[in-house]
Formats: structure tokens, sequence, C-alpha cells
């Protein structure tokens, strides 16, 4: 007897996304633990209301605020087949199973690679720095933290005097920018309770 796809697997075939520019190397991290980290933190920003749940309603304005401009109805073909009947919204574990499918289509299936735990942080650490440092020339300034930081919606992007302050707290050589090295100093002295 044959077994039918799940829904879910159905809307990601039916609903294979398209973009219109290369999407981010970004999208999907070498390392599991700091992508759960990443994924959790744009799950808690969707979801607006703190419910636990990212409603279409949420998603949409949340791509809006990025400048993704959702259609709602290719976002419900896209996102629907995720939510669990009964529910208002995504849970965390629907979206992290949304976005295993997403790069799966957009990049192929994960092919775990023998990398020696310290390459794959400096990896990892490099890809995060690249998200800051919009421009490429090494060093993320006041006005690229904010532009990500209002890009994320958080409030600390509404006054340059608060994101000088951010990049000064990490700027050891005080040129007004964070290089990598300052950058990296700063991700590890991080401690991330419960991953």
């Amino acid at each position: 007897m044959e077994s039918a796809a799940p829904p879910a697997a159905a809307a990601a075939t039916a609903a294979k996304p398209s973009l219109s520019k290369k999407p981010s190397p970004s999208f999907r991290l070498r390392n599991g633990s700091l992508n759960a980290l990443r994924l959790r933190r744009v799950f808690d920003l969707f979801d607006r209301n703190g419910d636990g749940e990212i409603t279409l309603d949420e998603m949409a304005s949340a791509l809006d605020a990025l400048g993704l401009g959702a259609d709602r109805s290719g976002l419900e073909a896209a996102v629907g087949g995720y939510i669990p009947a009964g529910a208002a919204g995504l849970r965390f574990e629907d979206f992290e199973s949304l976005h295993r499918a997403l790069g799966d289509a957009l990049f192929g299936p994960v092919v775990p690679e023998a990398v020696p735990e310290e390459e794959d942080e400096e990896g990892d650490m490099k890809e995060a720095f690249r998200v800051f440092d919009e421009d490429g020339d090494g060093y993320i300034s006041a006005a690229e933290l904010q532009a990500v930081l209002k890009k994320l919606g958080l409030p600390e992007a509404r006054s340059l005097a608060t994101v000088q302050e951010m990049i000064c707290n990490v700027d050891s050589d005080r040129d007004g920018r964070v290089d990598f090295g300052e950058f990296k100093n700063m991700m590890q002295g991080i401690t991330v309770w419960g991953a």
C-alpha cells in the first residue's frame, strides 16, 4: 500500500520558492546549534504578540518590514501546509520544518561534512559578520548596524546614539567601527543558556 505525501511535503512541492535574486548563504549556517538559535530568534521576532505561534498576518507583516512584500495568497499556499489543523499559526517546530524544506528546495539537502569544530565556528562567525558588514569593507559601522537592527524591527535602531554606544562597547581599537576580530571577541563572550 502506497502512502500519500504528508500535507507539508505536498505544500513544499506545490509552492516551490522562487526568488528574484540568489538567497544568502547565511540562510542555513553549517553549525546546527547556531542555526537553531538564530532560527529561534527569527521566530520570536515574527511572533509579535508572543503567543508561541506565527500567524500568516504576523509573517506577512514581518516580511513586509524586511522589504520582501509578501503576497498573501502565495504566502498561504507556501506556509499553510505547515500549520497544524486547529492551530492559528506556525509553532516553532512547524517553523523549523518550513525553514528546513525551504533550505532543501533552495540549496539541496544538508550533506554533513567533516570540518574541524574550530574551523566550522570560525566560518559561521564570518557568515554572521557579513550579515552586518553590508558594504563588504571588513568593518561594521554604526550605520550598518542600525540598518540591520531596523530590518529586524528592534527598538535600538531608532537612535543612532544608542547604536554608536553599542559599537563603542566592542570597539577595542576605538576607530568607531567593529572589525572581525572585535566582532569575534564579542561573540565568544556571549553565553547562550539552554543551547
